[in-house]
């Protein structure tokens, strides 16, 4: 009878331990709750109906006791293991995240478990991925600006000794040594106009602005330049654009930093045009050449900070003009892109909401 006895105690616990491992086959964490709160109910029923026939043909309370012993048994002993199989994936992503806190952004959570410990691993390592762009392009800006501003820093101290060991005359070098700063000042303007729209305190005073006069003054601000480099400077827009909601006087830095970059990669006999057309609820301003076109990397690339698609051409510009462009446009509720015009040349536009209009509606690319 003892034996009898021993016998169910222990089936009683091995199906409750049999059961706790299927349960870790379940998809979920809720599925497996559910799963563990169903075996709890169940088991403990299976085991008083065994032991009352244990009851009915061995009159034993201790045999009873024995079967109802290893059925509680069972529960706490797959409550334990189905929490420990929960914990553990926690506890690797907890150790994961004090690598990344440690300065390890390589770190990566495991991806298994239930569905719930899945998506929360690929959140923590697409934060993760996040993590470790933001600190990659922290340190190619604090590159290239070290670079940037080395460049023209080390052209006025090679000027000022010049001068202070009398190898040439103050009037020699202060027009060199002012075109300089002039650089550098520019550089830095760039440098804090970014620094300001990543942390997001960029404050922006939108009006109701003429466009046409918007676009007027910007081309004259830019005529000479374009006719010392043999540059046709034109301008297409309908007689009466739309009133546009912007902030001015960051539009017309907008478009300087468009059409220098246009100017500067068309060559002579050229032209650069300023295009306008308006839709529903937004206006498309384009800054057009007839230049050799967009790399596809070029058109992928061009808005990030420093990048050029020429290496050479480190003395054109801080590499900052389009990436500002950018933050200055979707600041004020617009998108700006690139793309190859289908007669050569590239086009960079962007949009401007129009006034009295709902707020900006997406606006495709042609």
């Amino acid at each position: 009878m003892i034996e009898a006895a021993l016998v169910l105690a222990s089936v009683t616990l091995v199906a409750g331990i049999g059961a706790a491992l299927c349960l870790r086959l379940l998809p979920t964490v809720r599925l497996q709750l559910a799963g563990l709160a169903l075996l709890a109910t169940v088991l403990p029923l299976a085991a008083v109906l065994a032991s009352g026939w244990v009851m009915f043909h061995l009159r034993d309370d201790a045999k009873i006791l024995a079967v109802l012993s290893a059925a509680a048994l069972s529960g706490v002993v797959g409550a334990l293991l189905l929490g420990r199989w929960i914990l553990t994936p926690l506890k690797r992503l907890g150790g994961v995240s004090g690598e990344l806190a440690d300065g390890d952004l390589a770190a990566r959570a495991p991806e298994q478990g239930p569905n719930e410990l899945v998506e929360l691993g690929v959140a923590f390592n697409r934060m993760a991925e996040s993590i470790e762009r933001l600190f990659e392009a922290r340190r190619q800006l604090v590159a290239w600006a070290s670079h940037d501003l080395r460049t023209p820093l080390s052209a006025v101290q090679a000027m000022l000794e010049a001068i202070d060991d009398e190898l040439a005359q103050p009037a020699e070098y202060l027009p060199v040594i002012r075109d300089q700063i002039r650089i550098l000042s520019a550089l830095v303007d760039d440098l804090f106009e970014l620094t300001r729209i990543d942390a997001g305190v960029l404050t922006l005073e939108l009006r109701e602005t003429e466009l046409d006069n918007l676009l007027e003054s910007c081309v004259r601000g830019l005529e000479a330049d374009a006719r010392a480099r043999g540059i046709r400077l034109e301008k297409r827009w309908e007689a009466q654009l739309p009133t546009v909601r912007c902030a001015p006087e960051k539009v017309e830095r907008i478009l300087h930093n468009l059409l220098t970059n246009a100017l500067r990669h068309t060559p002579s006999d050229g032209a650069v045009a300023i295009v306008a057309s308006a839709q529903h609820q937004a206006v498309t301003v384009a800054v057009e050449d007839s230049g050799a076109g967009l790399a596809r990397e070029t058109v992928q690339r061009m808005f990030e900070r420093f990048w050029r698609a020429d290496p050479s051409r480190s003395a054109d510009g801080s590499g900052l003009g389009l990436a500002i462009a950018q933050g200055l446009v979707e600041a004020q509720g617009g998108r700006i892109w690139a793309e190859n015009r289908p007669e050569g040349g590239a086009r960079v536009a962007f949009t401007l909401r129009a006034a009295h209009t709902h707020p900006l509606a997406e606006v495709a690319a042609d």
